[in-house]
């Protein structure tokens, strides 16, 4: 998947920096504008010959300029470890699973339920029941065994090596006191969010009922990435699709919503509140 954020974020900055249109660089690979912002966001599969045609409308005549761009154009058609799971991954949703393992930081905001990442088998098969009645018990228990793969590529890295935490999440108060299945389930997801407090590799705040208004109006995920060819990104997940934002005035807004959420907790509060939590449960 990183190829294909690399190609697509350097394709858009040669498009810019001669001043064409997605419409007339759509024109020139025989697609529409919309096929244009999904290569520049990395969402879909490049075929080499539309790179080779963009290459040349952007000015990028040296071969020794084109070939390593041609050669990410083949790498982005390697298969990825999620594939396997192409049953239960969308298409949509793929795009996101390469930005979630791509990303140096993740900052997740979550409203009604507790971050994917974060939560524990018993509680994301209660998730994945609830979001697919219809599916038997074989798909939830693959969606399940794709929930704890990305648990331990992204946020469970052992022996953790970075220099600050990749997962940052604020959760509502309001998300464990939502009466969900059975009081063992949910004492142990809080248990479990008590440890990934305290986990290097996460940073967790809960907003407290008390904190009053605040701006968020739903739940979002801000990736950010090492490589400065790649733009941070605003995730939105829908019940069927999903929003991607780069705009850097986005980016801008959704980073000071999460900041405000995230400034209305404190870490030693944030362990406080789930021990009681987990007390009177």
């Amino acid at each position: 998947m990183v190829p294909r954020l690399l190609l697509g974020a350097r394709l858009r900055a040669l498009r810019e920096a001669c001043g064409i249109l997605p419409e007339h660089a759509g024109y020139a690979i025989r697609a529409s504008h919309s096929k244009i912002s999904r290569i520049e966001l990395g969402r879909v599969r490049f075929k080499e010959r539309d790179v080779a045609d963009l290459l040349t409308l952007y000015g990028v005549i040296d071969p020794s300029e084109r070939a390593p761009l041609l050669e990410l154009a083949r790498q982005t058609n390697a298969p990825s470890w999620w594939q396997r799971y192409g049953d239960v991954v969308p298409g949509w949703y793929e795009a996101y699973l390469g930005m979630e393992e791509a990303a140096s930081s993740l900052r997740a905001y979550e409203l009604q339920l507790v971050p994917s990442l974060l939560q524990t088998e018993d509680y994301a098969r209660a998730v994945i029941r609830l979001r697919h009645p219809f599916a038997s018990e074989e798909e939830v228990e693959r969606r399940v065994q794709l929930r704890a793969i990305r648990q331990k590529r992204v946020a469970f890295e052992e022996p953790f090596t970075g220099d600050g935490p990749k997962v940052w999440a604020v959760l509502d108060e309001a998300i464990l006191h939502r009466p969900f299945r059975d009081r063992t389930m949910m004492r142990a997801q809080i248990q479990h969010l008590i440890e990934m407090a305290e986990s290097p590799g996460v940073g967790l705040r809960i907003l407290p009922l008390g904190a009053g208004g605040y701006p968020a109006a739903g739940s979002f995920t801000l990736l950010r990435f090492d490589d400065p060819d790649l733009p941070e990104v605003v995730y939105l997940e829908q019940i069927a699709s999903a929003n991607y934002l780069d705009r850097p005035d986005d980016v801008e807004l959704y980073t000071r919503v999460w900041d405000e959420c995230a400034a209305a907790s404190r870490p030693a509060k944030t362990t406080q509140l789930l021990r009681r939590l987990l007390r009177e449960i």
